[in-house]
């Protein structure tokens, strides 16, 4: 019996919780296909613990944990104002983090993270939804061409002395 996967938004309180489900998914996701190094650097400078506090405490963002039992198992990030990354429109909403722990990959845990970032986007009446996707995450360019988001832009991504292609993607809510 599938167990059920349960929302929960994240507090300061959980940033410890937060860093190590932060730090195991995007491990798990990227280290395949890039340098011991870079992982290194990214690793120890992208979820310090003073980082993601401040991400937290910003009033234009929002996490969620899935939560399957006591498990976390995944997480969420959106942005609003100026807390987006790039476009930075009042009238739009950024997923900037869906990651899924890889034992629950293909069991829905990104859908329905991806679907309350939606809710969100409809609740604050943004016009559309944009994310970047690294152009060799083919499992989430995917992921969000089936869930209606279309190409409209690149951008570079330095990730250590690499820089790597970021699709910039959107789908219209209006």
């Amino acid at each position: 019996m599938q167990q059920k996967i349960v929302l929960k938004q994240i507090r300061t309180e959980d940033i410890e919780t937060l860093q190590k489900i932060a730090k195991q998914t995007f491990f798990d996701t990227f280290s395949p296909y890039n340098t011991e190094e870079n992982m290194a650097q990214y690793m120890a400078e992208g979820f310090t613990i003073d980082k993601l506090t401040a991400e937290i405490q910003n009033k234009n963002s929002i996490f969620f944990f899935a939560l399957s039992g006591n498990e976390v198992i995944g997480y969420l990030k959106v942005n609003t104002g100026d807390a987006q990354t790039e476009l930075k429109k009042a009238d739009s909403l950024e997923i900037e983090r869906i990651y899924v722990s890889k034992d629950f990959h293909g069991k829905k845990v990104g859908q329905i993270l991806y679907d309350k970032a939606l809710e969100i986007a409809r609740e604050k009446n943004a016009d559309y939804v944009w994310l970047g996707v690294w152009e060799e995450n083919h499992r989430a360019v995917q992921f969000y061409k089936k869930n209606g988001f279309v190409e409209f832009d690149k951008h570079i991504f330095k990730f250590g002395n690499e820089d790597q292609t970021d699709i910039m993607m959107k789908k219209e809510l209006k």
